[in-house]
């Protein structure tokens, strides 16, 4: 069957509408209970949230779900999402839920899965509990519904763990780190992280009001850390999504630094150090072509999966690499986490910067991202990717950039959008690949 709830990252949209309900919420939490009923032990799932207003409504609606089967319940609140897949696996549950929507406004809101390994659930897992939903399912008989109660002690055993992934000989002491948390799921858990290290911290997007996560702060908003880190002459700046799974930085001149520079970082680190595994790093098709080039230079490969973290971290399992992550921030090691965790990748980066003595400018650019161009064209049916017209610009540009460039066009897996990327040495040749086959998406959409 198809899909009609779960996409690539879990179930996601516009909440009190579609299929972010708290009726939906709690069926999901009633079909992933019973899924995940197996054996004879006392049940027990893990729920955290980040800081949306709808946040309450889900969370309630998912408690009702998962104790009306049969399962205890753990509440820890606001907690980044690989605090989720770690207290999962740290309290021995059966199941993990995030309630977040990542990096989008607070009019959205999300439902992520893990399985008792802290990993995301696998597609025959999410299938198999969509096909539930449907369906009406045994409830626990009156002495077995579960209970839920809140623990306290979550942030602090995410913050031990995070800290664990630096040596114990790694101090920030001297470092002035600006760390925006985008009034989301880190707003307490990463400046904490970063203070207890020794850094003098200036934290921003740490007051969350259930309205303003991703709003003007955070990973995909970075006008304020750059204007802050600048202001205050600070040493560093850490941007951090919505549910913290995505890591930005800006260096101390307000340059931006993404996940390609921070995936050659980490593996140039891990490599030099005899630790990385896999023989190089896994990203997704929209690296760029330079973080290949440079790794090659190494003599290290660029393993490529389709877009989305789900697809790195399979790639990554399957091949034995411990690193890999997206241009967008999310940045998954193996070796500290089942997740993306920006929280982790920031304490890496800082760490790196500590040993090294440089500054973070000279320090975090390892290489010249080659010219690349993305654009968006929306159409309102039909399958202009199908068209023999497209088709022909398509292996045309294909042609031209042979050996020079790449090309990668997708459509969109949660809008009528269809995303054309672009990349090779010439920008204006980039530009008029693009250009060229946008306008034939377009026409043959008309």
């Amino acid at each position: 069957m198809g899909r009609q709830f779960f996409g690539t990252d879990g179930i996601r949209g516009r909440t009190n509408a579609g299929v972010m309900t708290a009726e939906i919420a709690m069926k999901v939490g009633q079909a992933a209970g019973t899924h995940f009923l197996r054996g004879k032990h006392r049940h027990r799932v893990v729920i955290g949230k980040d800081t949306r207003l709808s946040g309450y409504m889900l969370e309630n609606a998912m408690v009702a779900g998962f104790t009306s089967v049969g399962m205890d319940v753990v509440l820890l609140g606001p907690m980044p999402t690989p605090a989720v897949a770690l207290l999962t696996r740290e309290l021995r549950a059966d199941v993990g839920v995030m309630i977040s929507a990542s990096h989008n406004p607070y009019e959205d809101n999300g439902i992520k899965l893990f399985g008792p390994d802290g990993f995301k659930l696998s597609d025959e897992d999410e299938l198999a509990i969509e096909s539930m939903l449907g369906q009406a399912l045994p409830l626990a008989d009156s002495p077995q519904i579960g209970r839920a109660r809140r623990i306290e002690d979550a942030r602090g055993r995410y913050i031990h763990a995070v800290k664990g992934s630096v040596p114990h000989n790694i101090r920030l002491d001297g470092l002035k780190i600006v760390v925006d948390c985008a009034n989301g799921a880190a707003y307490q858990v990463a400046p904490s992280a970063v203070w207890e290290l020794g850094a003098e911290v200036i934290a921003v997007g740490v007051s969350p009001n259930g309205k303003n996560i991703n709003d003007k702060c955070g990973s995909t908003h970075l006008d304020l850390i750059k204007e802050t880190v600048v202001a205050s002459g600070a040493d560093i700046g850490i941007a951090l999504d919505g549910d913290a799974d995505r890591l930005i930085v800006v260096d101390e001149m307000g340059q931006t630094v993404d996940g390609d520079q921070l995936m050659a970082l980490i593996g140039t680190q891990l490599h030099q150090r005899g630790e990385l595994r896999g023989g190089g790093v896994v990203a997704t098709v929209m690296s760029n072509l330079g973080l290949e080039r440079y790794l090659n230079g190494l003599g290290l490969t660029l393993e490529r999966t389709k877009v989305g973290d789900r697809y790195v971290l399979e790639r990554m399992k399957e091949g034995g690499f411990n690193v890999g992550g997206e241009q967008s921030g999310h940045m998954i090691m193996l070796d500290h986490g089942t997740t993306g965790d920006g929280t982790v990748a920031a304490l890496q980066v800082l760490s790196a910067l500590v040993q090294s003595g440089k500054k973070a400018s000279e320090l975090l650019h390892l290489f010249d991202p080659v010219p690349q161009l993305l654009k968006n064209v929306r159409f309102s049916g039909g399958k202009p990717l199908e068209a023999e017209s497209v088709k022909q610009v398509i292996a045309d540009a294909e042609a031209q950039l042979a050996g020079r460039g790449r090309l990668v066009i997708r459509p969109s897996g949660t809008e009528p959008v269809i995303r054309v990327m672009a990349e090779g040495d010439d920008a204006a040749e980039v530009e008029q690949v693009v250009d060229a086959i946008c306008e034939a998406v377009k026409a043959a959409a008309a």
